[in-house]
């Protein structure tokens, strides 16, 4: 398991989200630059069978209703390709838009407490997404869940926008 502190282990220096995609509401492209942001800023990223310590580059896109890791060094040297069949985060996406359409709504009218029963849910539910993407990654990329759970809000920010 990679090191929780991310320091010992290898990292993420550049994000890049498929571009070809388009773009989306403003709140949603916040998430997305809030979520790069400190994905660089803190993460551990080890692809299996890439050198200790490494410095890498991914580029997440959508290819045929699956989810595209792509893989390099910092350099840019094309290192490896994931692949990953979305159908076991379908269910998870689908409840965390629902229940961040809650939370936007809420935010015009509800009261605190509602507001933070409803961001609570949001968070749970967005842990289990974190948690499926880590189970899927295992043997390809070894990540913590501060990682997955920036990663899972990139994924869908891919969703959003397509």
């Amino acid at each position: 398991m990679a090191e929780e502190s991310g320091q010992a282990g290898g990292r993420l220096v550049d994000v890049e989200l498929d571009e070809t995609i388009g773009r989306a509401t403003p709140d949603i492209e916040h998430e997305r630059a809030v979520a790069i942001f400190d994905l660089i800023e803190e993460n551990v990223f080890d692809p299996v069978g890439a050198p200790p310590g490494g410095r890498f580059k991914l580029k997440l896109s959508l290819a045929d209703k699956r989810l595209v890791f792509d893989i390099s060094s910092e350099d840019g040297t094309p290192l490896v390709r994931h692949i990953l069949s979305l159908t076991p985060f379908r269910r998870v996406i689908k409840d965390y838009f629902m229940i961040c359409d809650s939370y936007y709504e809420a935010i015009r009218s509800a009261t605190p407490q509602k507001i933070e029963a409803i961001d609570m849910g949001r968070r749970g539910i967005h842990n289990d997404g974190s948690r499926t993407l880590m189970e899927r990654l295992e043997g390809k990329i070894a990540v913590d869940l501060d990682t997955a759970r920036r990663l899972f809000t990139l994924i869908c920010v891919l969703h959003w926008r397509s």
